[in-house]
This record gives C-alpha cells, sequence and structure tokens, in this order.
C-alpha cells in the first residue's frame, strides 16, 4: 500500500470557519450604537412583515403544530396568533411568516439573503428561555440580548455572503440562515465553544437546499417557507448540540467528503473580514415594496414613470430595463407566470404593475390582478438587459449599490425619460429618508392586524429605546399574540 492510500482516522482540529463563527457568537461584545438602532428598526420591520403575512391564507395553513394538538404549554409563542409551541417548531412558523411577503431586509454580495430571516429562531428561543426563567424563579432575557443576537446571526450571514458565492453552484441562501441560527441559537441556550463548534458543523453537513424553487420552470412557494424551515433546523441543531450529541471538525475542508469539496466545487470558503457589526449596520431595508431586492429600484423608477405613460399604455413600443447582472441572472423571466412567487421573482411583471397601476403591493401579485391582460402585453414588450457599471457599483463595497434604469420607448417615436436609480429607500444611504417610513410600515400592520387598545400598547412599546431594550422577551411576545389562530 503506497503512502497516498493510508488514510489517517485522527480527528483534525476544528476548521477555522468554525471556530470563528462559535467564538463570535459567544463571546464577541457588540459596541455599536449605530448596530442596535438599526436592529430595533429591523426588529420593528420584522414583526410588520410576519403581521401582514397573517392576511394570506396560503401562510397562515403552514402554521401552528406541525400535527394537530401537539403543542406545548409554557412554550414558544408565535406572534399574531395564540399558538403556543416547542421552540423547533416556533421557529419555523416565525420564520415562514417573516418571509412569505419577499419584504423583509436584505443582503447582497457574492451571495444574497435576508439575514431577519435569523428571527425566526431567535424570537422563539428567546421567548422559550425566557418563560422557562420565570417558571424557575430566574431573570429572564431581555430585549437588548435579543438584539444583540440579532446583530450576531446578521454578521455571520452577512460576513460569509461577501464573497462566497453560494447560488453559482445551485445552492440556495438559507444555508446561511440555517448556520447564522444554529451559532446564534446554540450559544443563546448556553452552548460551550465545543458545543457551538458541533451545532454549527452539522449545519454545514446539513448541505444545502437547491435554488430550484426560485427560478423558473419551478418557482413555487416553497422560497417563502425555506427560511422558516432552516432556522427550525437551526433550533434543532442547538438542542441536540447541548445534549452532547458530537460534532465534526472538518466538516468544511475534509478531503473528497466535506462541504467544499462535495458542494463548492473544491473551493475554499473564505472569511474576508472579522465579524463585528458591518452588517447589521449597513443592511438593506425593504420599506416601499414588497419586491425582489434586485428590482427595487426598478419598481421606483417605475413608479416615477407612471404619470407620463399611464394614459399611453396602448401605444408603448417597448420598455427597457438596464439592471445588475444578478438582477439578469435572477429575475429576467419571459412567458407565463404560474403563481405569485412566480411574479414577485419577474423583473418584467415588478416593472409593468407600477406603470400601469402606480403601485406595487402584495396583493398585486395574486391571481385577481395578473388576470389583468395589460400586464402581460406590456411584459411581452420589456428588454432586459445588464448595465456594466450598475454591476461593478453593486459589488463595490464602498457603494454596494442596487442600481437600475427603465426607460419608455412609443410607437410614435417619441420616450419617456430615463429614469435611473442608484439605490432604493432602503439603503444605508437613505436612512434619514427611510426610517420614517419603516416605522409607518411597522404601525400600518399593527394597526391593520390588533384591536386598538393592543395595538397601541405594541406600539407604545417600541416608542422608547431604552424601555424596549430593557423590557422581559416574554413581556414582548405577551404583548403580540392573540386569542386563537389568525384568521
Amino acid at each position: 500500500m503506497s503512502a497516498h492510500d493510508i488514510k489517517s482516522a485522527e480527528r483534525p482540529a476544528p476548521d477555522a470557519a468554525l471556530t470563528a463563527i462559535a467564538r463570535y457568537a459567544r463571546d464577541f461584545k457588540v459596541t455599536s450604537a449605530g448596530a442596535y438602532e438599526t436592529a430595533r428598526y429591523c426588529l420593528m420591520d420584522t414583526l410588520a412583515c410576519g403581521l401582514q403575512a397573517l392576511a394570506y391564507p396560503a401562510c397562515r395553513k403552514l402554521l401552528g403544530p406541525v400535527v394537530p394538538g401537539a403543542v406545548m404549554a409554557g412554550g414558544a409563542r408565535v406572534p399574531g396568533t395564540s399558538y403556543e409551541l416547542d421552540p423547533v417548531q416556533a421557529a419555523f412558523n416565525i420564520g415562514a411568516m417573516i418571509r412569505w411577503l419577499d419584504f423583509n431586509d436584505t443582503w447582497l454580495a457574492a451571495e444574497w439573503g435576508h439575514p431577519s430571516d435569523n428571527l425566526g429562531a431567535i424570537l422563539a428561543v428567546a421567548d422559550y428561555q425566557a418563560r422557562a426563567a420565570v417558571m424557575a424563579g430566574k431573570t429572564p432575557p431581555r430585549v437588548r440580548e435579543l438584539l444583540t443576537a440579532m446583530i450576531k446571526a446578521h454578521e455571520i450571514q452577512g460576513v460569509l455572503a461577501l464573497e462566497n458565492s453560494f447560488n453559482r453552484v445551485g445552492l440556495d441562501h438559507v444555508l446561511l440562515v440555517r448556520v447564522a441560527s444554529t451559532a446564534v441559537a446554540t450559544a443563546m441556550l448556553g452552548g460551550s465553544e465545543e458545543q457551538v463548534v458541533n451545532a454549527v458543523s452539522n449545519a454545514w453537513i446539513d448541505g444545502g437546499a437547491l435554488r430550484t424553487y426560485r427560478h423558473a420552470p419551478n418557482t413555487g412557494s416553497r422560497k417563502s417557507w425555506a427560511a422558516g424551515d432552516a432556522t427550525s433546523r437551526a433550533v434543532r441543531l442547538g438542542l441536540i448540540a447541548l445534549s452532547g450529541e458530537m460534532g465534526y471538525p472538518s466538516a468544511l475542508s475534509a478531503r473528497t467528503w466535506g462541504f467544499q469539496d462535495v458542494l463548492f466545487k473544491g473551493k475554499p470558503l473564505v472569511l474576508p473580514q472579522p465579524f463585528g457589526s458591518y452588517v447589521m449596520e449597513n443592511v438593506l431595508f425593504k420599506i416601499s415594496y414588497p419586491a425582489e431586492f434586485h428590482a427595487q429600484t426598478a419598481v421606483e423608477a417605475a413608479m416615477r414613470l407612471h404619470p407620463q405613460v399611464q394614459e399611453r399604455l396602448g401605444s408603448i413600443e417597448r420598455v427597457v430595463i438596464e439592471t445588475q447582472e444578478p438582477g439578469v441572472r435572477i429575475i429576467d423571466k419571459t412567458g407565463p407566470l404560474a403563481n405569485p412567487a412566480d411574479r414577485d421573482h419577474c423583473i418584467q411583471y415588478m416593472v409593468a404593475v407600477p406603470l400601469i397601476f402606480g403601485r406595487l403591493t402584495a396583493a398585486d401579485y395574486e391571481d385577481t390582478v395578473a388576470r389583468d391582460p395589460r400586464i402581460d402585453a406590456l411584459r411581452a414588450r420589456m428588454q432586459v438587459r445588464e448595465n456594466p457599471t450598475f454591476t461593478q457599483e453593486y459589488y463595490a463595497p464602498d457603494k454596494r449599490y442596487i442600481g437600475n434604469a427603465v426607460q419608455v420607448f412609443f410607437a410614435d417615436g417619441s420616450a419617456s425619460e430615463r429614469v435611473h436609480v442608484d439605490f432604493p429607500i432602503g439603503h444605508r444611504r437613505r436612512r434619514a429618508e427611510g426610517m420614517p417610513v419603516l416605522v409607518k410600515k411597522f404601525e400600518s400592520s399593527v394597526d391593520g392586524y390588533y384591536g386598538a387598545k393592543q395595538a397601541a400598547r405594541i406600539k407604545a412599546l417600541f416608542a422608547r429605546a431604552a424601555e424596549l431594550d430593557a423590557l422581559p422577551v416574554n413581556e414582548l411576545m405577551a404583548a403580540l399574540v392573540t386569542n386563537g389562530p389568525p384568521a
């Protein structure tokens, strides 16, 4: 037997990335006031998205216990409902609500995703811990600790996304939700560094969901519950790690059998910068439109053009949409669109609706609106092309723009102005403009779901940062529940 054939069974030290993630999740002290301020806004925004989703039967049917009657008295609660569930199933419920309408925050880099998806695991674990502490006569975790966990989950997911492109090998970004949620949930549950490493190694070994449910011809509603699935798996992995279940130290780097060789085409996973609070400070909010983020500025451009074209729809010859390379690759879609999940990942649809109606809401993806023949007629006259400058500025670390431009050309040879928007209202460079709109989104969502007295109580909790930070998590969750399942 040659030396090449000899395989040592000696277990190596954990992969550096596993150790870095575990140490950050457990030990890093967040000191950024800006990160905490943004995290509070993020909590408001994410809850707003979940409450809005409860208006949709397709979301509501997935909520509750995994089988009828499998409730847990004193368990984790689901906002907007009366459900009390084990934290694994509660994470699925909360995660599915958050992501259902494609309206929560976004991070764009080599990989993209929605870091607030992690709140499914974080809220479920925090409420479970808080209620258990109260029953044991101990001090429950406060909202400040919840915000710290959010900052860390954002950071793990976002830094991993900076230079590692999972979409280019066909894997969905919810892989990073599972990894980030596993690390943070295990740390929240009191896991040691070894236990966090063990849990995170299992999260990588799980591999990744295929992106096929986000793309034609298979686009479907799984993209709306995939993050809930990832967060529930994360909580399960954290809990079994705390029970003493082992981990796999070279889960990433093992030759032939590790994540890098099996699923990442042999490329090493890279951490281009240390973990801190960069991602929360720079996260992108979807404030105005429930639309895939690469199209947000295209929607804004179309809204500006609506007054110029609404009386001339029948004479439009073509609509030219300039976008970034990821926008071309992900949401440039022609032909029939089968369902709302198909439509909110089609840049042509997301431009056509505001050009015609002067709006884009979650309801505009439903069949009742999609049946309007003007939408598909206008889509058929659209041309989508990459603008190399938009692509360059999309990846530039000092910009992170999400540029789009829209121009309408008419049969008589005239044309609208070319409307070009570099970054949407949810971008950090438009925080002063965007945060009042985000607060309005939150308050409207609360007012639209709860009775007046409960809505006023919830809005008052979020009106004063210091008091919110000091609030026990179980009291926050108690304020958000209702007396029955969502109607």
